[in-house]
């Protein structure tokens, strides 16, 4: 590697004794001249809010997919030789496994030649640009899909050529091709993951591509809402408080009363939880509770972005498409 590979970063001697040792960001680490990179700009907000949005975005993915995403962060990537040193270390911004089960690695640092390789990984240039270096090595080592995010927010230290935008890289036969959608997160347009990657609030329009792309991921898979522990908890604690008073009533229709009550709660907890402001006396439109499923109740809660846009899915439910 050379200075031309990795733009906005600077070279500085790293001996493997010390490696492990050392607490700093890194771009790129190479055992053979026991040189590595780290970025020549200090790290501000236009750089680190993407990759945490991405972490927000997958949680609210996994929980109408009804199955666990895990985020490893900037988690060292590495290959390591035959007696376990390490050749040549990376970290990215983000790294997304989908499937729970494939993202046990062995070590503290993902063994690329030995652990299952995440299904996205997310590298933002505010101030770089991994095309000519970093992006080679995701490719030599066979790495699905990289996404490349250029924040919004502009700086006169980025690199030539970088405008804002994200650009999705698939790997197909050894090699990358950029895609205008995600393969990973199916029917996850490019400049739609810009979007929710760059907004101060996540809008209505990102709120329904999660909710789709969730339950798209959840017929696949063979999951749903009620898979998600946390909400599967809230559900059962929900019926049987429902139960409890619709039985306190005697009448059939003290039980559906009872239940309508029940889910109200329920979604009152989820929308507190998301941190969305709940009036006090919520829920105002009990009826709606009775002409709606638990299901539906739930992924209302679970995709809306304000108390009023709640109700307004309770009683015109966003279907996937």
């Amino acid at each position: 590697f050379g200075p031309e590979d990795f733009p906005g970063c600077e070279p500085f001697r790293l001996p493997a004794a010390e490696l492990d040792r050392y607490e700093g960001r890194l771009e790129v680490w190479d055992a053979r001249t026991e040189t590595a990179w780290k970025v020549s700009q200090p790290t501000t907000i236009y750089h680190e809010r993407p990759a945490r949005r991405l972490a927000r975005l997958a949680e609210r993915i996994e929980s109408l997919r009804g199955s666990r995403i895990d985020s490893f962060g900037s988690a060292d990537l590495a290959r390591f030789d035959e007696v376990g040193r390490k050749v040549v270390l990376v970290q990215a911004d983000e790294a997304l496994y989908l499937h729970p089960g494939r993202s046990r690695v062995s070590g503290p640092a993902i063994d690329v030649g030995r652990d299952p390789l995440p299904d996205v990984v997310l590298e933002v240039d505010h101030t770089t640009d991994v095309r000519r270096g970093k992006l080679k090595l995701y490719e030599a080592w066979g790495f699905p899909e990289v996404w490349v995010e250029v924040p919004e927010r502009r700086t006169p230290s980025r690199p030539q050529g970088t405008l804002p935008g994200l650009t999705i890289h698939l790997l197909e036969e050894g090699a990358y091709r950029k895609s205008p959608r995600s393969r990973a997160f199916p029917g996850w347009r490019a400049e739609a993951i810009h979007d929710a990657l760059n907004e101060v609030e996540p809008s209505a329009w990102t709120h329904a591509r999660l909710e789709r792309l969730g339950r798209t991921l959840g017929e696949r898979d063979g999951t749903r809402p009620d898979d998600d522990p946390l909400l599967r908890s809230l559900r059962g604690e929900s019926r049987a408080e429902g139960r409890v008073e619709g039985e306190a009533r005697g009448r059939a229709a003290g039980l559906v009363e009872g239940e309508a009550r029940g889910w109200a709660k329920m979604a009152r907890q989820i929308l507190r939880s998301r941190g969305i402001e709940v009036s006090e006396g919520f829920p105002t439109d009990l009826p709606a509770f009775h002409e709606s499923s638990e299901e539906t109740v739930a992924a209302a809660a679970l995709a809306c972005e304000s108390e009023k846009d709640f109700l307004a899915r309770l009683r015109r439910p966003v279907r996937a498409r």
